[in-house]
């Protein structure tokens, strides 16, 4: 095995020689990318050694050893020219020529993408981190369609649902940052593949959870973990496109986001309305219909998980990192994958070294041989903290501030706006059901009912000054009923269940309650004589189906589906209009939509501003990933976006409680809020740079 090995290993080294030509005026010594336009006649017959050449038979082992490595080269030309040792050189030196080399690289690196053409590689990422996109989209949408249901299972008070609506929100916060900060030392596949095990283990436990506060700590930790998918997957499929393909492609992948929502109202309404799917185990465990949905809505958060397994990473990020060898076999595989997909198994790989920046170490870690595990697991994690910190405080104060100032005003008056809107848009819809509903209400005045049964549904009705005597409510239910100023004297309620319905300074006497759910915050100033409760029904029921839910889930179907047009249209005229316009063009086009909003009082029309809203506003949603991959180099590209996107969720957690709190009070603050965000960010926007015509740094 060993011969065969050893033969494999020279086989390759002969065909991938270093040549010692020139490649567009960078001299061969200083580590560039070779492989002129006019080969010699030593290459020519290389190419025909390699010719029909399949990468499937080789096998590598260890480090490849048939490319010289750059600090290779570097070594040979000291040795010739001995110059000052790096520790003895100043850090501004080191600096200065490590973004010299950056610089070379990025031009260099560009090349070779266009040579690895865009093909079946590219295709596959993009349908990998697709569903890990599509899982983001999933999470923003879950919390509001299980709430419903959620609030009985668990007895949900108002102030508790809006602290679980906002939790998930404030989980992908904090998981942007870090995450985002952590994928540019450690890897982008491998954070990915961490924050997304995170949410798939949490979003499934959550499930399964019956207590409120453990549903909200696993929705926290899932939102933590869904949080580092955004600016993960955007700085990852962005080093493996060219130029002239990124605008477009990222573009592209924004719809995964659209199709995530689509998922998320699709399952929703085919699942959450069938509440006997499930099962229970006594009276304290309950496995209801909405917990299915949950458990459905983590499948493309495992789907992108096992397909990562397969995908390599980020070959700028390894030559970033100094690692050429594996960079140059993650690079040869793209170019054979896709030459073999377009009928050109033939074609060779001409690359035979590519530039590597100059590595600095600014921190000493505990030798492996040095010192306890958790002595140098420790120095590990701090050393690797410090560097996240310098590079988020470099993206603030550094030469990137101003860049990053913009970008997160943007940012924040997006998702102000867009976040505070899509709430708003589902509580004003059932706001005008609530109004309509309460319309139809049936009031009773003086009513007197003596020795009588009731076992039936009493809903949506208000009963006022009314006496009952010697009456009997047995196995029944109430629905927004309101008793005011009433009397009951000598009445009975056995196995009764409520919903919306109260007592208002009644006065009950020789009274008796037996398991039923009228809790004490249903009398509001009552009194009672000689009345007891016995054996009061324990947790929340679902009394009611709400008629009104498949609207909801309908909205948000359309919701999603509305922003298919904005998707294409951007994707198409990304890289013939520019970042810039696209973004400014947008923010102002949604802004005029907010305004129409005055006109809307009515269910449909507020559907119908909301598919417009979402239409005009996802072109700026995509501009800004993709300007903001841009505009940052690739060792602090995923750290800004983390930052950003940090940002966005604070901006959705800000809107989410303004826009709410406004409900059934006035229209005007949340429009003219909305309004004036949008066309202040899409202002301040074009004060941005353009990049579509810029090599990624």
């Amino acid at each position: 095995m060993d011969d065969g090995y050893r033969k494999k290993v020279n086989q390759v080294s002969d065909d991938y020689r270093y040549q010692g030509t020139n490649y567009e005026g960078y001299a061969a010594q200083d580590g560039y990318y070779h492989g002129g336009e006019e080969p010699s006649q030593e290459e020519d017959a290389q190419s025909d050694a390699t010719e029909g050449h399949d990468e499937d038979d080789e096998v590598y082992e260890g480090e490849y050893q048939g490319i010289p490595h750059p600090d290779d080269i570097k070594a040979k030309q000291k040795k010739k020219a001995p110059g000052m040792a790096d520790e003895f050189r100043d850090h501004a030196d080191l600096i200065a020529e490590r973004m010299e080399d950056e610089e070379q690289l990025a031009h260099q690196y560009e090349t070779i993408i266009e040579e690895c053409s865009h093909g079946r590689f590219q295709w596959t990422l993009f349908i990998v981190l697709g569903l890990a996109l599509m899982a983001d989209g999933v999470e923003v949408f879950v919390v509001g369609f299980v709430l419903p249901s959620a609030e009985k299972d668990m007895c949900l008070s108002s102030s508790n649902k809006g602290m679980l609506g906002l939790i998930v929100y404030l989980g992908m916060m904090l998981g942007a940052v870090l995450w985002g900060g952590l994928a540019d030392k450690l890897g982008r596949k491998h954070c990915l593949i961490l924050s997304l095990s995170i949410n798939a283990a949490f979003a499934f436990l959550s499930s399964f959870v019956q207590g409120y506060g453990f549903f909200l700590f696993c929705r926290l930790i899932s939102g933590f973990g869904i949080g580092g998918t955004l600016p993960i997957v955007f700085a990852y499929f962005s080093e493996f496109l060219s130029r002239e393909k990124r605008g477009e492609h990222l573009s592209w992948l924004c719809m995964f986001w659209m199709i995530g929502g689509l998922y998320a109202s699709v399952m929703a309404w085919s699942i959450i309305p069938h509440y006997g799917w499930g099962f229970s185990m006594g009276t304290n465990y309950h496995f209801h219909s909405w917990r299915v949905f949950v458990v459905v809505c983590s499948l493309p958060c495992i789907a992108s998980l096992v397909a990562l397994k397969f995908m390599p990473e980020s070959p700028r990020f390894l030559l970033e990192i100094g690692k050429h060898d594996e960079a140059w076999m993650i690079l040869k595989q793209i170019h054979d994958t896709n030459m073999r997909a377009r009928g050109e198994p033939e074609r060779v790989f001409t690359v035979a070294n590519i530039k590597t920046p100059k590595q600095i170490d600014e921190f000493i870690e505990i030798q492996s041989s040095t010192g306890t595990w958790y002595q140098r697991s420790f120095v590990r994690a701090t050393t690797t903290f410090k560097q996240v910190l310098d590079n988020v405080l470099y993206c603030l104060t550094g030469q990137y501030r101003m860049n990053t100032l913009f970008l997160a005003i943007v940012w924040f008056t997006m998702a102000l706006s867009y976040y505070g809107l899509i709430v708003w848009f589902p509580d004003m819809i059932r706001y005008y059901q609530e109004q309509a509903y309460k319309s139809r209400e049936k009031i009773f005045h003086h009513e007197e009912v003596k020795h009588f049964t009731f076992n039936f549904t009493l809903e949506n009705q208000l009963h006022k000054n009314g006496t009952y005597f010697n009456d009997k409510f047995i196995k029944m239910k109430f629905r927004d009923v309101t008793f005011e100023d009433s009397l009951f004297e000598e009445c009975y309620f056995e196995d009764v269940t409520s919903s919306e319905t109260f007592f208002k300074e009644c006065t009950f006497i020789s009274t008796v309650f037996y398991n039923t759910d009228l809790y004490e915050h249903k009398f509001i100033d009552c009194k009672f004589a000689n009345t007891s409760f016995q054996y009061q029904k324990q947790g929340c029921h679902l009394d009611f189906e709400q008629d009104n839910d498949f609207l909801i889930y309908l909205v948000s179907f359309l919701g999603s589906l509305s922003v298919l047009p904005g998707n294409i249209i951007s994707a198409l005229l990304m890289d013939k209009v520019g970042r810039i316009k696209m973004i400014g063009g947008s923010m102002l086009l949604s802004a005029v939509c907010c305004f129409f909003l005055f006109f809307g009082n009515s269910e449909s029309a507020m559907i119908g501003w909301q598919c417009l809203f979402c239409g005009t506003s996802i072109a700026a949603w995509n501009a800004l990933d993709v300007i903001t991959v841009e505009l940052y180099p690739t060792n602090k590209r995923a750290t800004a976006f983390g930052i950003l996107n940090g940002i966005c969720k604070f901006g959705a957690i800000l809107g989410n409680s303004i826009f709410a709190s406004f409900v059934g009070i006035t229209k005007v603050v949340p429009i003219l809020l909305a309004s004036s965000a949008l066309v202040g960010g899409g202002l301040l926007a074009l004060r941005l740079p353009e990049t579509r015509d810029q090599v990624l740094m």
